[in-house]
């Protein structure tokens, strides 16, 4: 079928081939390879060259050169060093690392201790969402077993290497995905983020030399080093190398997790592997990199997905979520819905974000409540870009996003609440009204019967009235109505 064809499987390679609780499963498949080559036959300087050239760039969304971190961190002189594991996934609809943890939890301790080879670090942590049981199950049970087998722990395959994993939890604070929000986090402080540099290579947890991942980065080393660097780099573009992980999520047929080579279409997406749009209904909009993304039309399906072609077109990567829209989706309910998670998930720590993301939401509700102004709009605008430009960290410089693009991509959708107080997609509440076709009604009373408010009235055998000042808009009414004589205005 079109919708594997079209994948390439690297980081979720074994993810149903094998039983993530059974090592010698992992084994079988090649498992540990890596490591063992690493440590007998190469030097870490060689193996952060193999990186390099591959042109892994990390999956957590920022992008940065993975080998380039790595050597950044390697060159810190230190009596301690550590390798993080970002596994703190927070975007609304995504599930790429928890997936990753769960199938093939082994593929990850593995290049966390290849990663410690490189970097001089000899303690692995890997900090993980509480609210992922079975990945955290998993992950102990792989803990225990590599230790057992000596894959972790002292002198690894007989070198001098001692590396080990343990786990931290997070209580699921989206801001933690930063990185020195989450090192705080780790160290038992209040997830914030804090002014860089210095970089956590530099002085991260504890004060020591940090080098922190993503899982999907992680999944993707141990066959690098088997594979090697020219393989890698054949796959995708020229700057994005490889394949991303996407979780492909929303009005589309085909809904789950994909991996697709960098450099595929997001109509190749959409239409081939997600089998198009639900209910046959119109395309309308995508919004990649979850909240702090941005909203991509009909215009943008034949741009190739890469780094840099999404940020081009007002978007971003990010971790990988990807929700697609289609013609009865109201694109300012959409940005309304990403503020209300950002503003929820803000840290607090400056005040660009803390406060200037509540005053975006603010104003995109008065917009969808039908009271905005046009001035209101160029206040949303201006407001939106000095967000963007003067917060802290990643969280608030890029929630502006979906405000922004979607008011370059659908003006119009904010007009018509401005001017014209009608929400085009029928989805704003406030400016809906539930109409009786007094022609199509029977006044067989059902409608006034299933209302929980007693909003309609009418006699039997006669047209009835909705009171809309009473109606909540609850569409029980137009649901239960067997003649469609029921309709939104």
């Amino acid at each position: 079928m079109v919708k594997y064809k079209k994948q390439i499987r690297i980081a979720l390679r074994n993810c149903g081939f094998i039983n993530p609780e059974n090592v010698d499963e992992y084994i079988v498949r090649e498992g540990y390879a890596a490591l063992g080559n690493a440590l007998t036959n190469m030097t870490p300087e060689e193996v952060i060259d193999v990186i390099k050239n591959s042109g892994l760039r990390g999956r957590g969304g920022g992008g940065f050169p993975t080998g380039l971190k790595w050597e950044l961190t390697r060159k810190v002189d230190a009596d301690q060093k550590y390798v993080v594991c970002n596994a703190d996934e927070g975007d609304p609809g995504a599930f790429m690392d928890r997936s990753i943890l769960e199938g093939d939890p082994h593929t990850v301790l593995e290049a966390m201790a290849i990663n410690g080879y490189c970097t001089g670090a000899s303690k692995g942590l890997i900090y993980i969402r509480a609210e992922y049981p079975l990945a955290i199950k998993r992950l102990k049970i792989a803990i225990d077993q590599a230790r057992e087998y000596g894959l972790l722990g002292e002198d690894i395959f007989g070198t001098n290497f001692s590396f080990d994993v343990e786990l931290r939890y997070g209580a699921g604070a989206f801001v933690c995905g930063e990185e020195t929000a989450l090192i705080h986090s780790m160290e038992g402080l209040r997830g914030e983020p804090t002014v860089k540099p210095p970089f956590p290579s530099e002085s991260g947890y504890k004060g020591m030399p940090t080098n922190v991942n993503n899982v999907e980065t992680y999944a993707n080393i141990p066959v690098i080093l088997l594979k090697g660097a020219d393989w890698f780099s054949s796959i995708g573009t020229e700057k994005s190398k490889g394949t991303k992980v996407f979780a492909l999520a929303g009005k589309v047929n085909n809904v789950g997790l994909i991996e697709v080579p960098m450099g595929t279409t997001l109509r190749e997406v959409i239409f081939d592997i997600g089998g198009g749009i639900k209910d046959g209904k119109k395309f309308k909009a995508v919004q990649t990199g979850g909240p702090s993304g941005g909203c991509l039309t009909e215009n943008h399906l034949d741009i190739s997905i890469d780094y840099d072609n999404l940020i081009a077109s007002g978007s971003m990567m990010g971790s990988g979520g990807m929700i697609v829209m289609d013609e009865d989706d109201c694109m300012v309910s959409m940005a309304k819905f990403y503020l209300d998670f950002t503003v929820e998930e803000s840290c607090g720590k400056c005040s660009p974000c803390r406060i200037g993301n509540k005053r975006l939401y603010e104003m995109l509700d008065t917009i969808t409540q039908g009271k905005g102004t046009l001035e209101d709009l160029s206040k949303l605008r201006n407001l939106a870009n000095v967000v963007k430009d003067t917060s802290l960290c990643g969280l608030g410089q890029t929630s502006p996003n979906p405000v922004l693009s979607t008011m370059d991509n659908f003006l119009d959708e904010y007009m018509a609440h401005v001017k014209d107080g009608k929400c085009p997609s029928g989805q704003c509440k406030a400016l809906m009204s539930y109409i009786i076709n007094a022609d199509a009604c029977v006044g067989c009373t059902l409608c006034a019967r299933v209302c929980p408010v007693d909003a309609i009235s009418g006699e039997k055998k006669m047209a009835h009235l909705i009171d809309d000042d009473a109606c909540i808009k609850c569409g029980a009414c137009m649901d239960k109505c067997k003649f469609g004589a029921i309709f939104i205005q």
